[in-house]
């Protein structure tokens, strides 16, 4: 029998002052590799806002500061023999300074031109995202 659980997650979508996006390159359930933007679940004592800065730093080593809320992702995926409704929190970030290294899920970070990342991203979802960004001005963050 399938059970069906809810998630809510939280992540940034972090460009730097020349306007690069920060990707992360990792495996998913699948064990495939995949190129998407820093995310991760919303802990019990915390606000969205707080996981997503937490989750961009762990997963990418960068401190940030979060400029502005962006359009909410949902989306269904199974986990075994659960099917996960998710909700994601993204908000637009910039970069403060590096801080540490990339955490063990983490293959690899890469600062990627925002068009360059459209392209690279693995998941529909991460696209629509990026286009949003660049639609709304991402380059506002650039000076």
């Amino acid at each position: 029998m399938t059970q069906v659980a809810f998630e809510t997650s939280a992540g940034g979508v972090v460009v730097d002052h020349r306007g690069r996006v920060l990707l992360i390159r990792a495996q998913n359930l699948r064990g495939e590799t995949v190129w998407t933007l820093p995310k991760g679940l919303v802990e019990p004592d915390e606000d969205p806002q707080t996981a997503a800065l937490r989750e961009v730093q762990e997963e990418t080593g960068y401190a940030c500061r979060i400029e502005r809320e962006l359009p909410r992702s949902q989306y269904w995926f199974r986990r075994g023999d659960t099917l996960v409704k998710k909700t994601v929190h993204w908000y637009l970030m910039r970069p403060l300074q590096k801080v540490g290294e990339h955490d063990w899920e983490v293959e690899e970070v890469a600062w990627v031109p925002l068009e360059k990342a459209r392209e690279r991203v693995t998941y529909p979802s991460d696209r629509r995202l990026l286009a949003q960004v660049g639609a709304a001005g991402a380059s506002d963050l650039a000076t």
